[in-house]
């Protein structure tokens, strides 16, 4: 069973920057398509980024383009996700999630579908409020 390690959430002010790392347990990270997404309470799980095993392809939602930068360093076996101008509404729980297919190489919105991806770890909280 894969399992992942998320880290680096917490409480950020409103336009503050986090860090989140998914760092692989028991299999190498380098071989999967790699994913982020995150629920807010009250809400469906959504897609916010990817990054293909390769890292050649790479998506992420309307919602944080231009603010969130996906990244993979597969010497450390860890997928990053460097979020800034932070907004309350990017408060969730963010999860890595990790494909057996080559989900992020599918076009939008599926390579960003919950659908897609196969191994799921246990998130990290992120607050953005002042």
């Amino acid at each position: 069973q894969l399992q992942f390690v998320e880290s680096g959430g917490g409480l950020v002010q409103p336009g503050g920057s986090l860090r989140l790392s998914c760092a692989a347990s028991g299999f190498t990270l380098e071989y999967y398509d790699i994913g982020w997404f995150r629920q807010a309470p009250g809400k469906e799980r959504e897609g916010v980024s990817c990054i293909s095993a390769g890292g050649t392809s790479i998506n992420y939602a309307d919602s944080v383009k231009g603010r969130f930068t996906i990244s993979r360093d597969n010497a450390k076996n860890t997928v990053y996700l460097h979020m800034n101008r932070l907004k309350p509404e990017d408060t969730a729980v963010y999860y890595c999630t990790a494909a057996r297919s080559h989900a992020c190489r599918i076009t939008l919105p599926t390579s960003l579908s919950r659908g897609v991806y196969d191994y799921w770890g246990q998130g990290t909280q992120v607050t953005v409020s002042s």
